[in-house]
């Protein structure tokens, strides 16, 4: 009896109130059982809402009954705990709306722990025992709980899916193989699996290799990011120390001249007031000797006068009014005058030498550079947005369209004097320095432009030529007319074939060396390639031809074009 009980649903003999096994069981009138306490409390609960009734059949009662322990129900629960059958579970063992649940339990059904791919059924842990039990069984496949078995019946045939056409890469069924799938080629699905599964596997050991490989990068860049973060501490750190010598150099050198002009002052304050002493004494001694001579002068006694005329003071001798030199408004004024001019030049210097600093800045390139572009949308993603700087502006230029387009007029522009202006040139720089990677594009009409890249020291003034792009060591330009490129550098004239368009793309990778111009049209050719080693941050140029050509030729334009 006992040994029968092991296979039974152990919620027969489980109180369908607590969910748990029975405990002091009682039979109530409708031949239902539960437990003691949880029918009694139950009934507790009801008691307002009389007549009683059975929590399972509603089965109502006139009156309430009367408990009585069911001994051999109880002996029964007792025996079967021994022999193996287990107490309920636990409600989270139940299955839920998302859960797959077991197809063979009854009433509250237990999740499923396994299913089979042969029987196409879903089994809870206990109705599962005789797939491990069963040698016919035992074949099936078992596979993790799923809600789509019903996906492996052939929807036309209602046959199991054991093969895989390959033809048509899905799964059939042996009726199918027969019929619409016939000398296709196919195999048996299980085959199938084996030898995707060896793909698989081949992929995941390719995948796990990558993953080492990418953690190992990880830790790379992780090691590079604390690298580079020392190294910019240190330098912050190493540059405010310098910067703090320089501050206090200069405080020292104001200090000193401070000091050296304190103590000329001194000086020169107690020579002159040495000098006006000794005036204002002559001054009184004079003023004596004429009250002196005034006196004796109004003596009318002969005799008297005679008497008193040898005692007369002598004068001491004059200071000599010619000695004193006194330089008209020169005081200190020279001072200040070479003070500015030290400032004047220390500002050169740090704008001529602060270019380098910069550039040494943004040159710090950790990663390896990437491709350069190929196609024109590879060039775009380093576009660049391109204006025109008007204070290095030829007079004879005329910027518009947001100083992005330049125009070449027959009168000079009433532009303000500016040290950057180029007066031996009708050419133009653009405001914007240029490091890392930049592309941009020129569109340009009438006679010619050269498109031009250069150092922001050029020189402006004509001197032999040295201003113009290309004809100089500080400039890179191409020369674009209506009948052929060429490319400019020192002087240094290279001709170049391609072909004929209105726009010009640039491209330069500042770090890298490579100044590069484009022929655009529906496609972009290259025409010319420069690789060299740049020093300093460039700046884009332009440089308008029709003052050199035919008198009275004008409206040259060239343009930075807006890319998107």
């Amino acid at each position: 009896m006992a040994q029968k009980g092991v296979h039974l649903d152990q919620e027969t003999f489980s109180c369908c109130i607590c969910l748990d096994l029975l405990k002091d069981p009682v039979a109530i009138p409708c031949g239902h059982s539960y437990c003691m306490n949880c029918i009694k409390t139950h009934w507790d609960e009801e008691e307002k809402k009389k007549p009683h009734s059975c929590p399972q059949c509603r089965q109502t009662f006139r009156r309430r009954p009367v408990l009585v322990k069911n001994t051999m129900l109880a002996d029964l629960v007792e025996e079967l705990k021994k022999t193996g059958l287990q107490a309920a579970p636990a409600d989270h063992c139940y299955a839920g709306p998302e859960d797959v649940s077991c197809d063979v339990c009854t009433g509250r059904k237990l999740k499923a722990f396994k299913s089979c791919l042969v029987c196409l059924v879903s089994y809870c842990e206990n109705h599962l025992q005789p797939h491990y039990d069963v040698a016919q069984l035992k074949k099936h496949k078992l596979v993790d709980p799923s809600n789509k078995l019903q996906e492996n019946i052939c929807s036309h045939h209602n046959e199991v899916m054991k093969i895989f056409c390959r033809t048509d890469q899905q799964c059939i069924c042996y009726l199918c193989l027969m019929d619409e799938h016939k000398g296709h080629d196919t195999v048996s699905a299980a085959a199938e699996i084996t030898e995707r599964q060896r793909e698989l596997e081949v992929s995941q050991l390719n995948i796990q290799q990558r993953i080492q490989d990418r953690e190992k990068d990880v830790k790379l860049l992780q090691q590079e990011v604390e690298n580079i973060n020392l190294s910019a501490d240190k330098a912050v750190e190493d540059n405010e120390k310098i910067f703090t010598e320089l501050i206090r150099l200069m405080e020292k050198r104001s200090s000193d001249v401070k000091q050296q002009v304190r103590s000329q002052q001194r000086t020169e304050v107690s020579r002159v007031k040495e000098l006006q002493e000794k005036l204002e004494q002559e001054i009184t001694e004079l003023k004596r000797n004429d009250a002196e001579l005034k006196k004796l002068s109004h003596t009318e006694d002969h005799n008297q006068f005679l008497h008193n005329y040898p005692s007369l003071s002598p004068l001491s001798e004059s200071t000599d009014s010619s000695s004193i030199r006194i330089s008209p408004l020169s005081y200190f004024e020279d001072v200040t005058e070479a003070v500015s001019e030290v400032r004047d030049e220390l500002q050169d210097v740090l704008r001529d030498k602060w270019t380098n600093v910069s550039l040494m800045v943004t040159e710090v390139d950790v990663l390896l550079p990437e491709p350069e572009p190929k196609t024109r949308a590879e060039f775009l993603k380093y576009s660049r947005e391109m204006t025109l700087d008007p204070n290095t502006a030829h007079t004879l230029l005329l910027l518009s369209d947001e100083n992005r387009k330049v125009t070449f007029m027959r009168k000079h522009q009433s532009y303000s004097s500016h040290p950057d202006r180029f007066t031996g040139c009708c050419q133009v720089l653009s405001r914007e320095n240029l490091t890392g990677r930049c592309y941009w594009e020129v569109e340009w009409r009438g006679e010619g432009v050269f498109v031009a890249v250069a150092h922001k020291n050029i020189s402006r003034k004509w001197d032999g030529g040295k201003c113009r792009f290309g004809w100089n060591d500080k400039s890179w330009a191409l020369t674009c007319d209506n009948n052929s490129y060429n490319l400019w550098y020192n002087k240094v004239e290279t001709p170049i074939s391609g072909p004929q368009s209105s726009r010009v793309g640039v491209y330069l990778d500042h770090s890298a060396g490579i100044l590069s111009f484009y022929s655009v049209s529906e496609t972009m050719t290259l025409l010319h390639r420069v690789q060299t080693t740049f020093t300093q941050p460039l700046y884009a140029g332009l440089y308008l031809l029709s003052i050199y050509l035919s008198s009275g030729s004008s409206g040259t334009t060239a343009e930075f074009c807006k890319l998107k």
